[in-house]
C-alpha cells in the first residue's frame, strides 16, 4: 500500500500546473457513526493524508485504518482485526474528481457547494461512489466537507450475528478537510 502515498507523489511531480493549484494535507480527518439501540459506534482519525489539484478538480485520499480512535479499547481491537482486518488492508483510498470545480471562486473567501464522485476503495473492495460537498475558502486555504453513507456488507466487511444487532446496517461517515497550498518538501516530510 506505499504505492498510494507514491501516487500522490506522482501526481503532484506529473503536474504541470502552477504551485498554488495544488493543495496538500496530511492531518484530514475522517470519523465515523453507528447508531443503534443497543450501543452507539463512534470512531475517529486525524492522519488522512489528501490531495486536491484545483485546475482539474482531482481529488485522492489515503486513509490508514488503525488510525482510527475509539472510545473503547475493545471496538478498536474488533474494527482492526476482525471487521476491517487492518494487517491484510491497511489503509482505504479514494481517488476522484469534483465534478463542478470550476463553479469554486478561489479568489474569492467563500463556501461553494460540490459535487464528488470516484472511487472508494475499503476491505481490498473498490465502488463507485458520488457525495454532496462544501469547499470553503478563506485565506488562501480550502476546507472541504462531505458525508456519505455505507454499508459494511457491499465491501466485504462481515458482521457476525452475534453482534449484528450492535452495529448498523448503514455507517455515517463524516469528511473534514483543511487543505493547504502544496510545497514539495513539506509533503515529503515523515
Amino acid at each position: 500500500m506505499k504505492w498510494i502515498m507514491g501516487l500522490f507523489f506522482v501526481l503532484l511531480a506529473a503536474s504541470g500546473t502552477q504551485a498554488q493549484s495544488r493543495y496538500f494535507t496530511r492531518t484530514g480527518s475522517i470519523s465515523f457513526f453507528s447508531e443503534e439501540i443497543l450501543e452507539n459506534i463512534e470512531a475517529h482519525n486525524k492522519q488522512v493524508s489528501s490531495f486536491l489539484d484545483v485546475s482539474t478538480g482531482e481529488l485522492v485520499f489515503s486513509v490508514p485504518m488503525k488510525a482510527f480512535q475509539f472510545r473503547k479499547s475493545l471496538m478498536q481491537e474488533h474494527f482492526n482485526e476482525n471487521y476491517i482486518e487492518s494487517h491484510k488492508y491497511p489503509k482505504s483510498t479514494f481517488k476522484g474528481n469534483i465534478q463542478n470545480m470550476k463553479d469554486v471562486n478561489l479568489q474569492q473567501d467563500g463556501t461553494y457547494k460540490v459535487k464528488v464522485n470516484g472511487q472508494l476503495t475499503i476491505h481490498g473492495v473498490t465502488k463507485p461512489i458520488d457525495a454532496d460537498g462544501t469547499l470553503e475558502v478563506k485565506g488562501g486555504r480550502i476546507g472541504a466537507q462531505s458525508f456519505i453513507n455505507i454499508k459494511p456488507e457491499d465491501y466485504n466487511i462481515v458482521i457476525p450475528l452475534l453482534v449484528r444487532g450492535h452495529i448498523a446496517e448503514i455507517i455515517q461517515v463524516t469528511i473534514n478537510m483543511l487543505y493547504e497550498p502544496y510545497q514539495a518538501n513539506a509533503a515529503k516530510q515523515p
